[in-house]
């Protein structure tokens, strides 16, 4: 909390000890109090961490938010806060038209859609905002101009100036502060304003229709990727259900497009769309479009992004037409009283986006990072179906490395979970890329550091360290399954006729640990003196021996983005930076 105490300090002169939630909200806000939106003057001993930390306290504890759960009601009343906190910021719902948006929504793949949309439209020349979340390793990277999270020094003014307002009204407003998302909702279109970008791509946080980021009246296009069981406490517990929140995002007379969806989800789309009154298309095969120069590249692996690849077309085809006069050949919107989802037409990529799909890149997502003997897999699958997904990339990349390998390949899981997300169900998923060692860690990055942007009081440390022992268990209930299944056969003498290939398994308390255990040194970045050693028992370090003789070692990260971000973070000393 050191940040946190130099907010205090700059203000008050002294510190005192702030024993109660409000007091920190009160006195953080009086540091700013006098700020204009207009001018933004360096404030003596204020930092990009300092920010951080005053936005921290805009989350809710975990008991808080367990009480917000069960007596979850009346969503509709999310938008009109969301309404009210934005006006106490100086801002309007009408000035967020002038942001040119594109929104998107799903479950699967929004957050690469996003990323595709915004690397094409940015390959023609426009300057462009991208909104997303959650960030992997520092909360800049949810608000990003031309591709690049923005700066500390510019997320520090913008933040301040932001905070200041909603403070200053906050006496006015029975003591109201938004939530940490809507805060940085908030932020990134006060951001995308007064850094003038061309247009901005908006991804959904959880659901749509009553998301906070869906008090944009006048998006140019919208889009909704794969949809699947997710956030079942917030959105329900059936597709159709679930559909029905993402379909929240369309607009009278604004075309939509979508993927190809299971057949219920589909029926819900179409109904919301009727109802909404606005036109959607699903969008074709990637392979359809037709190229001059052999199948179109993608930057994110995966057969997955193939669809993702194809919605971002649509998105950016049909803003350019939109906002920017004929993109080529189209079809005329069909009729917003139609009773059925139109095929979307295929067109022919411009070379502008055919360069803009080959050159997407998106951190967390299908990345593989090489160290030496070292290859991590880097994926924030955390559903069912993306973890199918993960499954198949993974199995796919680690073969392909495996064949260049001049002697023995050891596979190592990495695995966490958070939420009410089914870990059970992934873990079974990740058994048949038979692992060597399957090691559990919370979403902790260091057991003796405080970093402030990957700080979360949405959940306990002692609800994450139960969450890992279920896991490990989890897994061996798993593993030893496929064990008995996969030997039934013997030869005559009793043996099996295939050798079993047995997984040791470890829990670890933070993210630093773990790897430092997986890499036995054998990665530079992990071995700066200045990064404490966790102790491990002797026996422990005896079964690392394979990993300390192996040719190779191939990482899975996966599980949650969080993770992957906490992995990332040191794996990336850059990206901390």
């Amino acid at each position: 909390m050191a940040c946190l105490w130099r907010v205090l300090q700059w203000r008050s002169g002294f510190g005192a000890p702030v024993r109660e939630r409000d007091s920190v909200f009160r006195l953080a806000g009086l540091a700013v109090r006098y700020h204009s939106t207009q001018t933004a003057p360096h404030m003596p001993g204020m930092e990009y961490q300092d920010a951080v930390c005053t936005l921290n306290t805009l989350q809710t504890n975990a008991s808080a938010l367990e009480q917000v759960r069960r007596g979850r009601s009346h969503p509709e009343l999310q938008l009109q806060a969301m309404r009210g906190f934005l006006e106490r910021a100086g801002l309007t719902v009408e000035r967020l038209d002038h942001l040119n948006i594109i929104h998107v929504s799903g479950t699967k793949g929004k957050g690469s859609t996003c990323a595709f949309t915004e690397q094409i439209l940015r390959t023609y020349g426009f300057r462009t905002g991208f909104y997303s979340s959650p960030h992997l390793v520092q909360v800049r990277e949810r608000i990003r101009i031309n591709g690049r999270p923005i700066s500390k020094d510019l997320f520090t003014k913008y933040f301040w100036q932001v905070y200041g307002r909603l403070d200053e009204t906050k006496e006015a407003h029975g003591g109201t502060m938004p939530a940490y998302f809507r805060f940085l909702t908030i932020l990134a279109f006060h951001v995308f304003l007064q850094e003038k970008v061309d247009l901005a791509v908006i991804e959904v946080g959880i659901g749509g229709a009553y998301d906070c980021t869906n008090i944009i009246r006048r998006p140019w296009v919208c889009g909704i990727s794969s949809l699947g069981i997710d956030h079942t406490q917030i959105l329900g517990d059936t597709i159709e259900k679930i559909a029905w929140q993402k379909g929240g995002i369309f607009k009278p007379g604004v075309p939509a497009f979508t993927v190809r969806q299971p057949e219920d989800a589909m029926a819900v789309l179409r109904d919301r769309a009727r109802e909404i009154q606005c036109p959607l298309w699903v969008c074709p095969d990637l392979d359809r479009y037709p190229t001059n120069s052999g199948p179109l590249q993608l930057g994110l692996a995966g057969q997955h992004q193939r669809a993702n690849a194809s919605l971002a077309l649509q998105l950016s085809h049909t803003w350019l037409q939109r906002r920017c006069g004929p993109a080529g050949q189209s079809s005329p919107l069909p009729d917003a009283d139609s009773s059925c989802v139109s095929p979307a037409d295929s067109f022919q990529p411009s070379s502008v986006m055919v360069k803009g799909l080959a050159v997407t890149e998106w951190a967390g997502r299908t990345q593989i990072l090489t160290h030496g003997a070292l290859a991590y897999f880097l994926d924030g699958a955390h559903t069912r179906r993306s973890m199918q997904a993960c499954v198949q990339w993974f199995r796919e990349a680690a073969a392909q490395h495996e064949r260049n390998a001049s002697g023995a390949v050891v596979r190592v899981l990495l695995f966490n979970t958070t939420g009410e997300r089914d870990s059970a169900a992934m873990l079974k998923l990740l058994v048949p890329c038979l692992f060597d060692f399957a090691v559990f860690c919370p979403n902790i990055t260091e057991a003796v550091a405080f970093n402030a942007d990957q700080q979360n009081f949405n959940v306990s440390v002692e609800n994450m360290l139960t969450r890992c022992l279920d896991n490990e268990q989890s897994w061996r209930l798993h593993s030893d399954q496929r064990d008995e299944e996969a030997s039934p056969l013997l030869i005559r003498d009793g043996l099996p006729l295939l050798a079993k290939r047995k997984t040791d398994t470890l829990v670890f308390p933070c993210i630093l640990s773990a790897l430092q255990w997986i890499t036995q040194g054998r990665d530079p970045v992990l071995t700066d003196p200045a990064k404490a050693v966790l102790p491990v028992k002797p026996s422990i370090s005896a079964k690392a021996a394979p990993l300390r003789e192996a040719a190779k070692i191939h990482v899975l990260v996966t599980g949650s983005l969080h993770l992957v971000g906490g992995v990332l973070k040191h794996l990336d000393p850059e990206s901390a930076k």
